[in-house]
């Protein structure tokens, strides 16, 4: 299929339901896990060897989990077929490929968190593919607006670092910490340091305190450090050098207000000793976090142009030039 692509309103507005269908996944997922509901149902596919248990406590949390996975397999996998059916785009049809795979092995990974107890390092790459599926729909109802195909023509990336390199690093650095933030969360951590904002009553935790639980909660820390540096850094270059673009300014925007919100939550967790509401909170708010730098970065490859440098000398050359070189045969390119 070749052509231009054109605006497909039901298909956005479906790409665009898994999206938020997914979200609430994270949170359903978000919910077992502060629940502490993982284990409630000990076997899969089945759950207490039937497709519906008797939902009470726990299993609530788990298989409603599951449920609500399997809706979003189908719908996701419904999606990949319809974009590849309809699509002009080959890259937008394989994206939908990518999805419905990271749906499936998403399935697996989660089968295998249950049949083999809760290994840190399969749980962690579960809610780490969690963000990764999420992110993949998540694009997938964005270069299917109206808005991205029928964006106006690009404007110059200047400046430096350019925003595209800036836009991108923040989203490496969000993803890396909500890493991190699954692993304390995997390994109980999310209270290895009992106070906020200080450590052990001091700026650094005392080398008696430290251990391993201890080192990830720390890292978590210093990473929401690493991630309010590039999140604003990232939205003062936007709004400085493109604030006249409100699909520019207003992600970016967001994202500081996304961010500010999430260092609240996450402060809420150790004051209210890592409540229910505010913990999983804390998981969706990551998501949105990390969704709005991904739609940034996305909106800004979209809609500004690389600015390519002028090698030394020409631009001096040129200026001082009062007529065009004659063309002939062997200059032309």
């Amino acid at each position: 299929m070749t052509g231009p692509a054109s605006y497909r309103s039901s298909l956005h507005r479906y790409a665009l339901a898994v999206a938020i269908l997914t979200g609430l996944l994270i949170f359903a997922g978000g919910l077992v896990t502060s629940t502490g509901s993982a284990l409630a149902v000990p076997d899969w596919p089945l759950s207490f060897g039937t497709l519906f248990p008797h939902m009470t406590g726990g299993v609530l949390f788990e298989h409603g989990h599951r449920m609500l996975a399997g809706v979003v397999g189908l719908m996701t996998i419904g999606l990949t077929v319809w974009a590849w059916r309809v699509e002009t785009r080959a890259w937008v049809r394989w994206l939908g490929v990518c999805s419905a795979a990271a749906v499936v092995l998403q399935a697996v990974l989660g089968g295998l968190t249950v049949l083999l107890r809760l290994p840190v390092e399969i749980a962690v790459s579960h809610a780490g593919l969690a963000q990764i599926f999420f992110c993949l729909n998540v694009t997938l109802a964005l270069v299917t607006s109206r808005g991205w195909l029928e964006a106006p023509p690009r404007v110059p990336d200047a400046g430096t670092p350019s925003l595209r390199t800036l836009s991108l690093a923040t989203v490496a650095v969000v993803y890396v910490q909500i890493l991190i933030g699954a692993l304390v969360r995997h390994t109980g951590s999310g209270l290895a340091i009992p106070d906020f904002p200080t450590a052990f009553g001091r700026l650094w935790p005392p080398a008696a305190t430290l251990n391993d639980s201890v080192a990830f909660q720390l890292a978590h820390r210093l990473g929401a450090v690493a991630v309010t540096a590039m999140v604003l850094w990232t939205a003062v270059a936007v709004v400085r050098r493109h604030g006249g673009i409100a699909a520019l300014r207003r992600p970016a925007l967001l994202l500081v207000l996304l961010l500010a919100w999430q260092i609240y939550l996450g402060a809420a967790i150790i004051w209210t000793r890592r409540a229910v509401v505010p913990t999983t909170t804390h998981v969706v708010s990551g998501a949105l976090v990390l969704m709005t730098s991904l739609i940034l970065a996305l909106r800004v490859r979209r809609l500004l142009a690389l600015a390519r440098p002028v090698p030394h000398g020409r631009a001096a050359t040129s200026a001082a030039s009062t007529a065009p070189a004659p063309r002939s045969a062997s200059t032309a390119v």
